[in-house]
């Protein structure tokens, strides 16, 4: 499933946001591409959409906090793979 997210990490001058790009993605982990460099260890809060077309209903907004476990090189991007550790359904707007 490819879907855009937003990516954000906490450095020394405080948080960074990055957009990157699902590939794959399951309740335990994901697969992303982003144009960032990232390590193994890092810990970082993703923002996932699903779209009408996969809820069949609105747009559905989770947010994830997670460890990156393997970071590649992909065609001039970064290939990371996260596991989720936990993930909450953010309230939609009225």
């Amino acid at each position: 499933m490819t879907l855009p997210l937003t990516v954000r990490t906490s450095g020394p001058e405080g948080g960074i946001e990055q957009q990157g790009q699902t590939r794959d993605v399951s309740f335990r982990g994901l697969y992303f591409l982003i144009d960032a460099d990232f390590e193994p260890g890092t810990s970082i809060e993703f923002i996932l959409t699903l779209p009408r077309e996969v809820t069949m209903a609105g747009d559905v907004h989770i947010r994830c906090f997670a460890q990156i476990v393997r970071v590649e090189p992909h065609n001039g991007r970064r290939g990371i793979a996260a596991r989720i550790d936990r993930y909450e359904f953010l309230p939609t707007a009225a």
